[in-house]
């Protein structure tokens, strides 16, 4: 064991456990930038941030060997360190500050029923009286949430900052109430599931009852970033209604519902004026011009890139489609526009509807790229994952249905109004992974490929830490004995790089 000094032992530690990426309070939005990588196959497949994340957690995990993966096993090693603790500190439960479960099926763990798992869950959160981060990926079916809030509101009210959850549209009573039991929550993530029901559109237009709930006016000071998905008609009705004064960054994605989607224009006239970052996703079209107009601080936008956009023609009472500070906007959807995968195979049976979706596209793609009416705007980046995945399998657009004429007229319209056409990763839309040649013949440039920037060249964050260590080790391997105080020295001189600030 190397004679350092505590200090340099945790700033190192704090490094290789990676503490200040999981540990930051803010979540991953729809704009977060994903990462190419190479699959088990060999084959180039897209990382998302959140699985990012995830992934830099479990290596977390592995470097601090102080966790089982076990639910079970984990709440008996909390209850006994905190029996045997003679002190609050010296429990382990006390240092933790962050709960995340992902991927769980009951099924693969023996003799464990939701009661006990429910019953495990409760008495870890007991444990964790400065628990900061609670992260749940996986649906908490039937009656589960309820006695997990109880739990998080008696124990983690003064500390916890980021809530996220998965619940049946049936407990969002109690979501209300854990809310408004948490009031410094700063992000909160809440996916509400239908409840499962043999008429679909029955369902959607049920409401749940709320009891005293829905007389609640909620205050959440500290919240300034809210993200729904699923059935959230309910939950933004009564959220128009709260006090919401630190609101910055907003995600509505109401998924495939086609009826009762959320008043979003009622909402967005309440708590809009302050807004940064604003993420609309749903099959129907909202009316986008009219909310842009509720939202003047607005820089980021993202939203169905397949919506038909309304205008004063349509809708006589309607602003124009503008706004004065947007630099970044999103585009979800757009599977038919560059004829591509599933849903091209799709357009050679029934053209009509592809046709309609792409023409309301390319308006939508045009009107964006006029300076007059998005002055500020820099860049537009296509958000779909599948769809850059389909496009990487074809090489390209396909030239037969129409793919390709559309990037090439999508490209010339994004350059000449001075914008950055991106994909999800953040390179340029036509800048896809490429293996190392094997001969110079192999050296051909895509036909598609577009023109490489300066800075266009990009790895994901998880490949440059590994390169990191790579290069650490290979130096540590001939280092001097003075080499980890000069590395002391390196890492003061260059606190960016030291923190792990680009990833």
């Amino acid at each position: 064991m190397l004679d350092l000094p505590a200090e340099i032992w945790t700033h190192v530690f704090d490094i290789a456990a990676d503490e200040d990426v999981i540990f930051h309070h803010g979540l991953p939005t729809a704009m977060a930038e994903s990462a190419w990588f190479k699959d088990f196959h060999g084959e180039w497949a897209l990382r998302s941030p959140q699985d990012a994340l995830e992934l830099i957690q479990r290596r977390s995990y592995g470097t601090k060997k102080a966790r089982h993966s076990r639910l079970l096993t984990l709440c008996a090693i909390l209850d006994s360190s905190s029996a045997g603790a003679t002190t609050a500190t010296a429990s382990l439960g006390w240092w933790t500050r962050r709960i995340q479960l992902t991927r769980f099926y009951a099924n693969t763990t023996r003799e464990a029923t939701p009661e006990t798992l429910q019953d495990a869950l409760i008495s870890i959160v007991r444990h964790c009286p400065n628990l900061e981060i609670f992260i749940i990926d996986w649906p908490m079916t039937g009656p589960i949430f309820g006695p997990i809030a109880d739990a998080l509101a008696t124990y983690t009210a003064k500390d916890l900052r980021t809530l996220h959850i998965n619940v049946p549209s049936s407990a969002l009573s109690k979501v209300i109430w854990a809310l408004d039991s948490l009031p410094h929550v700063f992000a909160a993530h809440i996916e509400l599931e239908a409840e499962a029901s043999p008429n679909l559109e029955e369902q959607s237009s049920d409401e749940t009852p709320l009891g005293a709930a829905c007389d609640i006016r909620l205050r959440l000071p500290n919240l300034r970033q809210l993200s729904l998905r699923g059935h959230i008609q309910q939950f933004l009705e009564q959220a128009t209604g709260w006090g919401l004064p630190s609101l910055r960054y907003l995600s509505l994605d109401c998924g495939h519902v086609r009826v009762d989607l959320p008043d979003t224009l009622s909402f967005l006239t309440i708590h809009g004026a302050p807004l940064l970052f604003l993420d609309l996703y749903s099959v129907p079209a909202l009316p986008l011009a009219r909310l842009l107009a509720e939202c003047p601080s607005l820089t980021t936008l993202a939203f169905n890139g397949d919506w038909r956009i309304v205008g004063a023609d349509d809708d006589p009472g309607a602003p124009p489609f503008a706004h004065d500070r947007l630099t970044s906007v999103g585009l979800h959807g757009l599977a038919y526009a560059f004829g591509v995968g599933d849903a091209a195979a799709q357009a050679l049976t029934d053209s009509l509807p592809a046709w309609l979706v792409t023409a309301a596209s390319d308006r939508t793609f045009a009107a964006l790229c006029v300076r007059e009416s998005f002055p500020a705007l820099q860049r537009v980046r296509v958000l779909s994952r599948s769809l850059l995945g389909e496009l990487d399998r074809a090489n390209g657009p396909s030239a037969e249905n129409g793919g390709m004429e559309r990037w090439e007229r999508w490209w010339e319209t994004s350059r000449r109004a001075g914008v950055r056409l991106e994909d999800c990763t953040g390179s340029l839309l036509g800048e896809l992974p490429q293996d190392e040649p094997e001969s110079e013949s192999e050296e051909e440039e895509d036909e598609w490929e577009a023109p490489l920037e300066p800075d266009s060249e990009r790895i994901s964050n998880i490949e440059e830490l590994q390169l990191l260590l790579e290069e650490c080790r290979a130096m540590d391997s001939g280092r001097d004995d003075n080499y980890l105080h000069q590395s002391a020295e390196a890492m003061a001189m260059f606190p960016d790089v030291a923190s792990g600030s680009d990833t």
